[in-house]
């Protein structure tokens, strides 16, 4: 029975291996075939634009605050008790009108006497001369009624001085602060009342290193945008320059003046100034997103075209060329050294390329890249 058996296995690996030999010939043939013919990777798409050379506004970028053209706390200039207030805090108001009015009455009392003292010292006055040109009066007598008619007027223009110095009005025209007051509160000498300032036009002032000083003149026109105005960019121009450098960081204090119709501009604010210059800049600039970044140094990927000696077909190859690069703006970096103008750079995905590989450029997904990019999202 196990011998019966054992013949059995045989005879079924004996047809195994008579079926199975030629396929194994065949395969071994194919694996051959496969392996003399080299593997050639398809080419890899890309996206790829041309340095082009431009030219770009000459800027130079600061941080500036905003101040105002005229801005100052209304104070109390003499102590007293408050009868009347006559303004809305954050309001508008004209030079000379009536924001605060003091308790007056004890003044205007004494200025009734005072005024009556001084007509009757203008009476005497008046006898005083038709005296004397009669020779009936001394000179000592003249001269003391002018002396008591000018004390007296002195007396009654003091009076209306204090009475004048607790009226307090606006010393200019502008926007009012918050009322820091309440009626009836009684004043001490320098108590602030509120705030008042003027914010159109309203100055910005920034500081800028010292080489850049013999590039600023008055009259140079400046950009400014603030968060407090998303998307808004304020012109002005160059109004001030210091007389003097700061010694201990070498900068320069500049003022600039702009227009503020809509008052979105306050007093403290922070803002983004850029200076812009004269003259233009000419750059050869690529996207940004055609640099390789790396410590070593910066790099981008250019497309060369090179004929296969074997096909003759034109194909278009990676070559990577180290840059050195300047300013951005925009979507664009300016290249100062390593390309010329009209060579073409690989704009997307140059992380995963390397020199050497064969593209194939379709830019139909490709993004326009543009110098002042306002996203959707933004």
């Amino acid at each position: 029975m196990i011998k019966k058996t054992l013949q059995f296995i045989l005879g079924l690996l004996g047809f195994a291996l008579l079926i199975a030999g030629p396929l194994l010939l065949i395969k071994r043939s194919q694996f051959k075939a496969m392996a003399a013919v080299p593997m050639v990777m398809p080419p890899t798409t890309v996206t790829a634009a041309p340095a082009s050379p431009q030219k770009w506004e000459n800027m130079i970028a600061a941080t500036g605050s905003l101040v105002p053209v005229q801005g100052v706390t209304v104070a109390a200039e003499m102590p007293g008790k408050i009868v009347k207030i006559a303004f809305e805090a954050g309001g508008v108001v004209k030079a000379g009108d009536l924001l605060v009015q003091l308790d007056t009455s004890t003044e205007e009392a004494q200025l009734r006497a005072a005024e009556a003292t001084a007509s009757l010292g203008k009476a005497n006055l008046e006898r005083a001369k038709e005296l004397r040109q009669s020779n009936t009066n001394s000179l000592a007598e003249f001269d003391a009624a002018d002396a008591q008619s000018k004390q007296a007027a002195a007396q009654a223009d003091m009076l209306r001085a204090v009475i004048a110095k607790k009226t307090v009005r606006a010393p200019f025209a502008g926007r009012l602060g918050l009322r820091l007051v309440n009626l009836g509160q009684i004043l001490r000498e320098g108590d602030a009342l509120t705030t008042l300032q003027t914010l159109d036009p309203i100055y910005v002032n920034f500081s800028l290193p010292q080489q850049r000083v013999a590039q600023l003149t008055v009259g140079t026109k400046v950009r400014v945008t603030t968060d407090a105005a998303p998307g808004q960019i304020f012109d002005g121009e160059i109004t001030a320059l210091n007389s003097e450098v700061d010694v201990a960081t070498r900068n320069m204090r500049v003022q600039a003046t702009l227009q503020n119709r809509e008052e979105k501009l306050r007093a403290g604010m922070f803002a983004n100034v850029e200076v812009v210059l004269p003259a233009a800049l000419e750059v050869i600039a690529i996207p940004a997103t055609s640099v390789s970044y790396a410590p070593y140094g910066d790099s981008v990927f250019v497309v060369d075209e090179k004929r296969d000696d074997k096909t003759g077909q034109v194909e278009q190859v990676l070559r990577q060329q180290f840059v050195r690069l300047g300013a951005t703006r925009g979507d664009f970096v300016d290249v100062v050294d390593g390309l010329k103008p009209g060579q073409l750079v690989v704009t997307s995905g140059v992380f995963k390329l390397r020199a050497g590989m064969h593209v194939v450029i379709d830019n139909k997904l490709a993004p326009p890249a543009k110098l002042a990019p306002k996203p959707s999202n933004a």
